[in-house]
Order: C-alpha cells, then structure tokens, then sequence
C-alpha cells in the first residue's frame, strides 16, 4: 500500500568557508552527525524510531570515506540498530538521498528515514590526491569532455550562449543581496543548528592566527556571504581561466564551503502513530543526460520531464531553488526554462552561500520548504546541474 512520503523536519549546519572557515577542523562524521541529530530532535521521533539514514556525499575520500551515510548516524548517537548508507551523483546526491528515502516510505519499505547530505571539502584529498590511474583514456578518447572540470564547462556555456560577463555579475550581485537580506529573517533561524564554541574546540583546539578565527567563538550564520558586494567589484575581479574571453570569476561562481543538511521523511502511518506535523510532500525526481562539456544545462531538461510527469507546468510551481554552480549556466537556465526570476533562489544562491556539493540538495529543499511557506506557495521544485553532465529536479508540495 501506497503511502505520501511526508517530510516531517529539517536542519543545516551553518555553512562554512572551505580552507579557511570555522568548520575546517570538523570531521565529517560529526559534521553531518550534527545536521542529523538536530532534525530527528526537531521531527519529535525517539532514534530508536528510525528505520534508515541516507546521505549523499560527493566525494566519499577524506574523512568522508567508509560509509559517511553509516558513519554520521553512528556520529549522530543513533542506535547501532539504525542502518546508513551513501549515494554519490555529485552536486545532487543530497536530492538522490531524499530520492531514495521517498521512494522507501512510498512503498512501505520504511516508515522514518533520514535523508539529506553533506561535504567536509576542507579535507578531502585535494593537494595531495594520488593522480594515477585516475581517469579512464578508453573513455576519454570516447568522449574527451568526460573528466572536463566545472568551471571548463562553465565557460563554455558562458561563450556558447551568449552569457556575457555583465550579465553574470549581475546575477551574482542579486545572490548577494538576496543572501544579506535572509541573514536576519526568521528562515535562516528555522534551518540553521548552530556550532557551539564547545564542539568546534574539539576539533580545532589551537586555529591559526593568521585565518583570524577563535575558538572561543561558535558558528550560527554562513560564512560566504559578503554582503558589501558590489557590481564595479564584481566587475574588477580576473577570470579565473587565464584565456581570452573568459568571464567567470570567483564574484560570479559558488564558493568552496563546508556543510551538511539532514531532512527526516516519515510514512503516513508514522505520522499517526508518533504525532508528527508534516511539513510537506516529497513527490520525486527526475533526472536527465547531457553533454559533459555543458554540464551547467542540466536542469533545462530534467525540470520538463519532472513536470510532465506530475502533469504541471512552469506556472503551476510557486518557488524554484536553482543550484547557482555558475552565474553563467544558472542565468541560462533560467531564461531557457522562463522561470520568473522573482520566484528563484529568493533568499541568495550557492553564488553568495556557498555549494557544499552533497549537501546542496538537502539544502535547498528545506529551504524551499521554509521559503515556499512563508510565501504561500502550494507547490516548489528544487533543481540543479550535475558534474559529467546531467540535471536533476524534484518537486515539493508544501502543508
């Protein structure tokens, strides 16, 4: 028997700057153990009553490895009983998670999940990756652009489609602003569980002078946001490919940034049985392929088959969360779609917060969640592009 998959609560940590923000220190467990702990005490559940944790993690190395899914519900303090795992579709493995937790309460595999996702970029194998063997040259001299990076891709849809420079800072400057003006709303309260100076102590005892931070301070607010941000800064900024003609920059692109975000879904008979208040509806995902050197334009086929098959349409949907990877692909998306901007990314994008890539898609449905309620809005979809090119969406009806 069929049965709505009802999202019950949501929690975010803060979003901290990679490298060089409060949050480096944090293993990921614990971190994405935070992000867990707080929305299962938010949805009212015992942790005995949770049947599964999933997470989506797109860089399962680091501390990240071994299961982070298992490891984070351990870290969270559930019982050993609780089972965990992880999913990797990069920049959307935190929406694949929900996914696949929707799809277990659908059918009654489970009643209570957890779902949601993280990344502990600041220590991942980055400087020090070993480079051998790691990319397959069958496939490369299939498809040379399999193992192109984002941002080559960003550019290319930048040059392909006529987004000019402008027109990127310009989205980017509106992220910011968007982001500044959220930092102080009730929205921002709701979804984040702040880092208590106490816990980051155990992981960064003695930070280094010169990253100006102190462990005697906690962490409640995203740490990207720059809310001075200006259109002639914006404009004073190099490209970060030195190539003629290139226009994205760091004003214009998501920053690096730690965090992780849990939701937990729940079956109609949990519901009753434990007293819950839904929040919501997860419906389900759609994703679709494209070219890997264009990566950015995911979402321009994955929203359609995502309305055609709840039978919607672009003005049936009250509230869009674009991933903003890019000024440049998020700004073509959204003419090519004909998204009315005042609807996407209200409360600042990836541009301004950051995109801790396992967590965005936790991300940003729970702050569709929180946005589309204080909106009024019956129905938002939360969408983004994926690294190797593909596009995913997922749709949300609010209680």
């Amino acid at each position: 028997m069929s049965s709505p998959a009802y999202i019950v609560a949501y929690a975010r940590t803060p979003m901290g700057r990679a490298y060089k923000g409060r949050l480096q220190h944090i293993t990921a467990p614990s971190l994405f153990g935070h992000a867990i702990t707080h929305a299962v005490s938010r949805s009212g559940l015992q942790a005995e009553s949770i049947d599964d944790v999933i997470m989506g993690c797109a860089l399962p190395e680091g501390t990240q490895y071994y299961n982070i899914g298992r490891l984070s519900a351990m870290a969270a303090g559930l019982p050993v009983q609780v089972p965990g795992m992880t999913v990797d579709r990069q920049c959307a493995s935190g929406l694949m998670a929900q996914a696949i937790a929707a799809m277990q309460v659908q059918t009654g595999q489970s009643h209570t999940v957890v779902a949601g996702g993280g990344e502990q970029l600041s220590l991942v194998q980055n400087a020090h990756m070993n480079q051998s063997h790691r990319e397959d040259n069958i496939l490369k001299k299939r498809l040379p652009a399999s193992y192109l990076s984002m941002l080559e891709t960003a550019e290319i849809v930048a040059k392909r489609y006529g987004i000019s420079r402008h027109a990127q800072d310009e989205l980017a400057l509106l992220s910011q602003q968007r982001a500044a003006s959220a930092q102080s709303k009730a929205i921002r309260q709701q979804e984040i569980a702040p880092i208590s100076a106490a816990f980051l102590s155990q992981f960064s005892p003695s930070a280094p002078a010169d990253e100006g931070l102190s462990v005697n301070e906690g962490l409640c607010v995203d740490e990207n946001p720059r809310p001075t941000t200006t259109l002639d800064g914006l404009a004073q900024l190099t490209p970060v490919m030195d190539t003629a003609n290139s226009s994205v920059t760091a004003g214009n692109a998501c920053g690096f940034a730690d965090g992780a975000a849990a939701l937990v879904f729940a079956s109609e008979q949990a519901v009753a049985k434990h007293q819950l208040k839904p929040l919501a509806i997860f419906h389900g995902v759609s994703v679709a392929g494209c070219e890997p050197d264009e990566m950015g334009v995911g979402p321009i086929y994955a929203v359609p088959k995502l309305l055609n098959r709840f039978g919607l349409g672009i003005g049936d949907i009250g509230l869009w969360e674009l991933n903003e990877a890019f000024a440049s692909q998020a700004l073509y998306c959204i003419n090519q779609l004909g998204l009315d901007k005042n609807k996407v990314n209200i409360n600042g994008g990836a541009i301004a917060l950051g995109h801790p890539y396992g967590m965005t898609g936790a991300r940003l449905s729970g702050t569709a969640i929180l946005t589309a309620q204080e909106k009024g809005a019956k129905y938002a979809v939360v969408t983004m592009c994926i690294g190797g090119g593909q596009g995913a969406a997922g749709l949300i009806e609010i209680l």
